[in-house]
């Protein structure tokens, strides 16, 4: 039994698809066939179930996929247990992040990483909408926000701070806020993933209360990068991460406004497939992100 044909059917009863997973493993879909098959004949059980629209797990595949998790793990494992240590990892690691995070504190600190493991090849993709691990092949997803998937591993890094910005530009014409009253006056810049034009408000706290203050909105973004353009065109106020920001506020292109009134921070997790056991590189990956991470976050 070969070790790249476990890889093999393991892609398949994760994406629950032989052309899915055909295109991401790079074969034909009747090699992909093929495999599974001469595996269901090896162990001698059917181990996923096939209609014209769904491929599902047996219960017989249920326990082989677990079993072929472990192995898989554990062959990459015993592969670099007599490596010298300065080799490095090998193989392809793929990682999704916000871009913002991607761009002001992963990527500069990425060549000390791969400079480590000159061997690995790291595909990171950075987006503003939530990535679906499986269905798309991500080993790791770094996110920032509330998580959903009950069914991922997510492992909590800390709380990204938030701050209220505004162009000078912008300021100079409609005033500076000084109190939540002052927003009747304002326009914020609204983010929807979905260019949605619900939900439009101030978030605040209040104590341990989250509450939203009413305001207008002058114009609806779905992605990060247009989010704080926007407020740099001083269409109206934002309300972002602090460490994303710094820069802007620094070179004095963006101004804080509002201090005691800033949103809640946001929860910022490691989230990865539920596995026993991670391939060597990926738990390499999430102990270096996470310390590069944490220092731009608080408990």
């Amino acid at each position: 039994m070969e070790l790249n044909d476990l890889r093999v059917f393991t892609r398949v009863a994760e994406l629950g698809s032989f052309t899915q997973a055909a295109e991401q493993l790079g074969l034909a879909k009747s090699r992909v066939s093929t495999v599974v098959r001469q595996l269901e004949a090896r162990v001698g059980a059917r181990l996923l179930q096939r209609t014209t629209r769904h491929v599902r797990l047996t219960t017989d595949g249920e326990q082989f996929l677990d079993r072929c998790g472990q192995l898989i793990a554990d062959a990459e494992q015993l592969q670099g247990m007599f490596r010298p240590a300065a080799s490095g990892l090998r193989g392809r690691l793929r990682v999704d992040m916000p871009n913002v995070l991607a761009r002001d504190l992963v990527i500069p600190r990425l060549p000390e990483f791969l400079a480590s493991h000159p061997q690995l090849e790291l595909a990171i993709s950075t987006t503003d909408r939530h990535v679906d691990l499986v269905q798309e092949g991500f080993d790791c997803v770094l996110r920032i926000g509330a998580l959903a998937d009950a069914e991922l591993i997510a492992r909590p890094l800390g709380m990204m701070p938030m701050r209220n910005l505004a162009s000078p530009a912008y300021l100079q014409a409609h005033g500076v806020p000084t109190c939540l009253a002052d927003l009747a006056r304002h326009r914020i810049v609204h983010y929807s993933t979905r260019l949605s034009p619900h939900g439009a408000s101030w978030e605040y706290c209040d104590g341990d209360t989250v509450r939203q203050h009413p305001v207008r909105k002058a114009i609806i973004v779905n992605g990060t990068e247009a989010y704080s353009a926007a407020c740099l065109a001083g269409l109206g106020l934002i309300q972002v991460p602090v460490p994303g920001s710094q820069p802007l506020v620094d070179a004095g292109r963006l101004v804080e406004v509002l201090p005691e009134f800033t949103a809640a921070p946001m929860p910022v997790s490691l989230v990865y497939p539920h596995r026993r056991q991670l391939a060597p590189r990926v738990q390499a990956f999430l102990q270096w992100i996470t310390q590069v991470v944490e220092p731009y976050l608080g408990g």
